[in-house]
């Protein structure tokens, strides 16, 4: 007997969590239930963090959450719980299949069937941010070579265990090439080890209008954080309807599932809500923990309830449905197809592995790592780059010189252009043709400070086994 730890939220988070929980009861699953109380409650009770200590030990020991939508109260001092739990919890992978349910979900993609695999963690939700100047804040976007690895090799034995085809990477490598440019070469690197499953890649801007035209073209797509966050809503909702989507967090030990809607908390007890999205978590859930016969069965039930017309208001239409269903007789119809197929919906089988167990990182052996020069971030109001650089020539020492002024990622000197906007923020490169000491760094700072030239941050430039690790200023 697993136990499993539930979380009923807010708004329409009980009535839908009572019903999914009936129907996984129902099938006989060998499972048991143990409740925490997260969200809005425990927001308003003094707990910014929106769940107690106690919750926390209750899911750890677990090891497996389900839970239902919450509710953040407005206003400042309140922190995304969601956001909160994939990170302390090390939440690594978020699964979302996006399945149109043509004829009975109206969809302008009646063949759409993709999953979306998104890295959890990293990325620019990393949340790191500073202001610099009076004009200009910083986010900083991080991609680890450990946390590109484990996102895309999930996809690929995600594939290989439920029967897809190919997976797609999407990046923006041709503008950040150091940071997705580690996403798209890992993802090459580990394709080659999967030569079963068609594999290639796309640029996030074009794959998304791809994706949004002809979605039928598509089978896994694994992306980073940001990326994946709008392309899997997009997906859901191309599909027909965000309402009808689960979610799925992975982590090396714990896991969370969940619905993708919010808490509505308009329709709140009134038995109307459609338990669909919490169900579709839920089943994965089942998958997850091997419980694949239980999973299956009730995924068949509930797309065979869809067939009969069975429909809750968000989905009821005039030409596919017969009974405007409430939340629990909708529970009640998907427990009386137990053992029924679809027949006009594909039905679904048993994959031949549904739990997914990733080998341990093995990190490689060390580069060469050689430091080249330092890109000195300045705070200056001025608007002339000439200036500014007869200010830091006068840095210069003998094995460093300045190369380049940027600003905005722009080239501004030497040889600028006047119609470059510039703001208060400035990169300065300084560089060397060989090998450098950081205390010739630490140098440069300390004559800059006599100068008083504002120094608000560095960045060391590096090369490994040779190649240059950093980007250049656009135009240089």
């Amino acid at each position: 007997m697993k136990k499993v730890t539930i979380a009923k939220g807010d708004g329409i988070g009980p009535e839908i969590m009572n019903a999914v929980i009936k129907i996984i009861k129902a099938a006989n699953t060998p499972i048991d239930f143990e409740e925490i109380e997260i969200g809005e409650k425990v927001y308003l009770a003094g707990n910014s963090s929106g769940i107690s200590d106690s919750s926390w030990d209750v899911i750890r020991r677990n090891k497996v959450l389900l839970k239902a939508p919450i509710t953040t109260p407005q206003g400042g001092g309140y922190k995304s719980l969601n956001v909160t739990m994939r990170k302390a919890l090390g939440l690594y992978a978020n699964i979302r299949p996006c399945l149109a349910l043509h004829p009975f979900v109206a969809t302008n993609f009646p063949k759409l069937d993709i999953v979306i695999v998104r890295e959890n963690e990293e990325d620019l939700y990393a949340g790191i941010e500073h202001q610099q100047t009076d004009e200009v804040v910083q986010c900083l976007k991080l991609i680890s070579r450990p946390g590109c690895e484990k996102i895309i090799r999930y996809a690929f034995e995600y594939a290989k265990n439920y029967g897809r085809k190919k997976v797609t990477c999407f990046s923006k490598d041709n503008i950040m090439k150091q940071t997705d440019g580690l996403f798209h070469q890992v993802f090459k690197e580990i394709a080659m080890e999967y030569p079963e499953i068609e594999s290639n890649h796309m640029i996030i801007d074009i794959g998304t209008a791809y994706l949004a035209d002809h979605p039928e073209k598509f089978d896994v797509i694994v992306t980073s954080n940001l990326y994946g966050d709008i392309i899997s809503d997009v997906a859901a909702q191309i599909a027909g309807s965000v309402g009808l989507a689960g979610s799925v967090n992975i982590g090396n030990e714990c896991s969370m599932f969940e619905a993708i809607h919010g808490s509505a908390p308009d329709i709140a007890g009134k038995n109307i809500a459609n338990p669909s999205g919490l169900l579709q978590a839920a089943i994965a859930m089942l998958y997850h923990l091997g419980f694949s016969e239980n999973a299956t069965m009730i995924q068949n039930a509930w797309l065979k309830t869809l067939e009969d017309g069975i429909h809750t208001a968000d989905i009821f239409n005039i030409e596919n449905s017969k009974i405007n269903s409430s939340t629990s007789d909708f529970a009640n119809a998907v427990i009386a197809n137990f053992l029924q197929q679809p027949k006009i919906l594909k039905a679904v089988t048993p994959p031949q592995n549904s739990v997914i167990k990733l080998p341990a990182y093995t990190r490689k052996p060390a580069a060469n790592k050689e430091l080249l020069g330092v890109d000195l971030f300045v705070h200056w109001t001025g608007t002339d780059a000439d200036l500014l650089a007869n200010r830091l020539n006068q840095l210069i020492k003998d094995d460093i010189s300045l190369v380049m002024i940027s600003n905005r990622g722009v080239k501004v000197w030497p040889n600028g252009f006047s119609e470059t906007f510039c703001t208060d923020h400035w990169r300065c490169r300084f560089q060397s043709n060989t090998p450098i000491s950081k205390g010739l760094i630490v140098n440069l700072l300390g004559d800059a400070i006599e100068l008083g030239i504002d120094v608000i941050k560095t960045e060391n430039l590096y090369q490994f086994d040779g190649a240059k690790a950093y980007s250049m200023g656009q135009g240089q």
